[in-house]
């Protein structure tokens, strides 16, 4: 989401670092370029016009000025107002002492209430949490059908509610329901419209005050940009709403709302949805999401996806294997699919503090259908292949390039990358290559 606007802070941090001394010339020059880039990516004026005065307030200081390195000190000026305009700290969700504890979620139709209600409860379900979820939704066909099947398949709990046409009703039967059946949690996925209405906001209103919610969480969609801003407002003005989920923060949108949300409305972002599965939900971190933003990567929240998914029997098992040179096709296969489910290849990289400014990096085009097809070829061969892939021979490509639908061109492809990953390898196993490794000094 953030991509343009890294590239242009990049360029605009890279001049200022070629810079021995900075004076208030200099400065100027680059903040009325910041300034331009934030309103580019469709940041409130009023925020970005806030956004400069204090940075430019903070990098005319003497501790700037009379710096050693007065570049890098503008850039962690820059840091640290994102930081700060995001909310400064990650904002947990609250439960209270209710049980079960029911968290609303509100928004216009189409924001992806239904989806996120279901990644919600995913999540709450990794923290150990006994949680469900119910549609409250009377007006939208098969709303309750939906987040049934959304339910089944991503083994989260729905209470489904039949024949009840009141959605206060509803509401008060889901949390009874809830409560006999030993739930902690129950998500209440609520009507939405096209637009605000009062009729809407009144019935939200009614079901608050029957349920007297935990929380009270507005959707908003990412890629309509202010106008997710300006309607999280008025629900706020007249609902009353702890945080924001901010859904399709991996698409191409220029990324305005996530960095102006916290400063109109007082609220804070809580969660961001970051792809279609139902496990795509990340707790919003506002340093983490700075440190994207400057091309800094965000080497912790990939830690954590990598750890979440990496099974510590398993890892050790590969670690042997590498030791010993016992790489086969099978572990190449598992290692592509246990890194496709930490999410895209391209939000992956973009995590590796210091990738994004690499040359050639900004121009990458990572395809994630790749893993696909490897996986199709590898499936294809026999078992006797995958673990010797020497055997491989002329007559084998064709029967593997058919029967996984690809070439004999993608087979040797994938054969040359894997003999080349175990070169690697073996390298890298021996003393020499650990040495070489520790001498090794990575550009981020």
């Amino acid at each position: 989401m953030f991509e343009s606007l890294t590239e242009k802070l990049d360029g605009i941090f890279k001049k200022l670092k070629g810079r021995g001394r900075l004076d208030e010339e200099n400065i100027k020059d680059a903040l009325r370029e910041i300034r331009m880039a934030l309103l580019e990516a469709d940041v409130n004026f009023r925020v970005v016009k806030d956004f400069i005065e204090e940075v430019r307030l903070r990098a005319v200081g003497q501790e700037v000025v009379e710096s050693l390195t007065p570049g890098q000190q503008v850039v962690k000026i820059v840091y640290d107002r994102l930081v700060e305009l995001m909310g400064g700290t990650t904002s947990n969700i609250r439960f209270g002492n209710r049980i079960p504890s029911p968290i609303m979620l509100v928004g216009l139709q189409g924001s992806g209430k239904t989806t996120t209600a279901i990644k919600l409860a995913r999540y709450l379900l990794k923290q150990e949490k006994r949680v469900a979820v119910t549609s409250v939704d009377v007006y939208r066909p098969a709303a309750q059908k939906q987040l049934s099947q959304l339910g089944k398949s991503s083994g989260v709990t729905v209470i489904e509610l039949e024949g009840i046409t009141d959605p206060l009703e509803m509401s008060e039967l889901a949390i009874q329901e809830a409560r006999r059946r030993g739930f902690e949690v129950l998500i209440l996925d609520t009507a939405g419209r096209l637009h605000i209405d009062m009729d809407m906001m009144e019935e939200l209103k009614r079901i608050k005050d029957r349920i007297l919610p935990a929380e009270i969480l507005f959707v908003a969609d990412a890629m309509t940009g202010q106008e997710a801003v300006n309607v999280a407002a008025k629900f706020n003005e007249l609902l009353g709403i702890d945080g924001v989920i901010m859904t399709k923060m991996d698409g191409d949108a220029r990324g305005g709302a996530a960095l102006s949300l916290r400063a109109v409305m007082g609220k804070p972002i809580k969660f961001i949805g970051v792809g279609e599965k139902t496990d795509a939900l990340e707790v919003f971190h506002p340093e983490r999401m700075a440190s994207r933003i400057l091309g800094m990567g965000d080497i912790v929240t990939l830690v954590e996806k990598a750890q979440a998914e990496m099974d510590e029997k398993k890892a050790r098992e590969l670690e042997r294997k590498i030791r010993r040179h016992e790489f086969t096709l099978e572990d190449y296969r598992e290692q592509l699919v246990q890194i496709r489910k930490m999410g895209s290849l391209k939000d992956i990289l973009s995590m590796i503090p210091g990738l994004g400014r690499m040359k050639g990096m900004g121009e990458l085009e990572v395809d994630d259908r790749e893993i696909v097809k490897i996986t199709a070829i590898i499936d294809s061969m026999t078992r006797e292949e995958r673990l010797n892939y020497q055997i491989i021979d002329g007559e084998r490509r064709k029967r593997i390039a058919k029967g996984s639908g690809t070439t004999v061109q993608d087979v040797n492809r994938l054969l040359k990358s894997y003999e080349e990953l175990r070169k690697m390898m073996k390298k890298l196993s021996t003393k020499e290559g650990k040495k070489s490794l520790r001498r090794h000094k990575f550009p981020f």
